[in-house]
This record gives C-alpha cells, sequence and structure tokens, in this order.
C-alpha cells in the first residue's frame, strides 16, 4: 500500500504540489459526496498492534503527514454523515461527531482532517446522489481484513473507488499494486499476524488502493481543512 507519489508534508506543500487550493471549511460548508480524510503526523504513537498503525507504516513516509482512513461525506439538510469502512463497523453509515469520537486521538485532540472535492464535472447533483447510493448498497457488510478485491467485504478505500464511478460504471480513483511493508522493506508485525491468523498470504502486488495515494492523487479540484467548530 505504498506508491504514494504525493504525500503531504502539510497544507501548504500539498497544495503546492497537487496545484489544487486548500482552505480551511466549517462543517456547514460540507457538500454531499465530498470525501474526510484523517492524517497523524508520522512520528504520531499509535498502538503498534493497530491496524491504523499497520497502514501508515505501509502508507507514509518519515517526516510526513500519514492519511490512514479516508470516508464519504453525506449531507442532509443541516446534518452530516459518514459512510465508510472500519474495522470498529464494517460498512456503516452514522453522524459525523459520532465519527470524530472514534478518531479521537489519545490525548482528546484531533487528528488532521482534510476535506476533498472532485471537479464540477463530477460533482453534479445527480453524479453526487448515484456516490451515496452505491455507497450505502454496501452498508452492513464486514470489513475487508484480506484487503482484496474480490470479495464481498469492503476496506475504507476500496468502498470509496467501488462507489464513486462514472455514469458508464467506469471507475473514477485508479487501483494500483499494494505493499504492506514499511519504508524499510519490513512487513509490520499487525499485517505479519493477522494474515497469519486468517491463513492466508499477504497481498503483497494485488490491485487496490489506500488512502494516502487516493488524496494525494491529482484528481481533485479542491483539498480543504475541516474545521469542526467553525
Amino acid at each position: 500500500m505504498k506508491r504514494a507519489i504525493l504525500i503531504l508534508t502539510g497544507a501548504l506543500l500539498l497544495a503546492a504540489c497537487c496545484g489544487r487550493q486548500e482552505n480551511s471549511i466549517g462543517r456547514d460548508e460540507i457538500r454531499n459526496a465530498d470525501l474526510l480524510f484523517v492524517g497523524i503526523p508520522a512520528d504520531y504513537s499509535l498502538d503498534t498492534t493497530s491496524m491504523s498503525s499497520a497502514i501508515a507504516d505501509a502508507t507514509g513516509k518519515e517526516g510526513k503527514l500519514n492519511i490512514i482512513h479516508v470516508a464519504i461525506l453525506e449531507r442532509q439538510a443541516d446534518s452530516v454523515f459518514i459512510i465508510d469502512a472500519t474495522l470498529k463497523r464494517g460498512v456503516a453509515r452514522y453522524p459525523l461527531d459520532t465519527f470524530l469520537v472514534d478518531f479521537t486521538l489519545k490525548d482528546g485532540s484531533l487528528p488532521s482532517l482534510k476535506v476533498a472535492r472532485l471537479p464540477k464535472e463530477e460533482t453534479r447533483a445527480d453524479d453526487c446522489s448515484r456516490y451515496i447510493s452505491n455507497a450505502k448498497k454496501y452498508i452492513g457488510r464486514d470489513y475487508d481484513l484480506w484487503f482484496l478485491p474480490d470479495n464481498e467485504a469492503k476496506y475504507c478505500s476500496e468502498l470509496v473507488r467501488d462507489s464513486y464511478l462514472g455514469a458508464d460504471g467506469s471507475f473514477i480513483f485508479d487501483a494500483a499494486p499494494m505493499s504492506f511493508r514499511d519504508s524499510q522493506g519490513k512487513l509490520p508485525l499487525y499485517w505479519e499476524q493477522l494474515f497469519a491468523g486468517l491463513g492466508v498470504p499477504v497481498p503483497e502486488g494485488m490491485p487496490g488502493t489506500n488512502p494516502q495515494d487516493m488524496l494525494g492523487c491529482g484528481k481533485f479540484a479542491y483539498i480543504y481543512n475541516l474545521d469542526v467548530n467553525k
């Protein structure tokens, strides 16, 4: 899950690398079918046995901001909901405030939250409704511990890729060969134990996605910092 070419070093660097605008927005400015990315500093100490830590090891680089999760945002009037795939909930839909509680860090602060928006030609009302409707079809499915493209379960960026389809059924986001190894080329203990317990080989090189690459893919017209108090 490595292969990230454009990786965040902070708000200004991402804007410069991607040629995209990045400002701060509040809850009221979230639009239907925006994507919410969760980032943590590379030196932030997560539980070393956690999946988030293993994802950060495999997709981040030393000294950078590691993007560990992506979720779909659904706006209904004044309310904002999350549709995502997590180990805790599987594929589920729930309020943004619940999501913020789930992702609160050990010191009580929130991680970096980035709202990414596709260009206007891909965010017309019918397009956004299609993305949300597609995502809701997967609600209730298990989290994809196997990280495989051809089973019924979904992991976070896989859910996004399979939901964000053009009117002709084509994928907006590309898949690429996955790597589960850290920056030193080693397999984090979590992945080793997980796949051994599942009795399957590590899906190294299988086609897939990860939040880090998705945020840096260059397909977004805007990337905002989310200010939950704004």
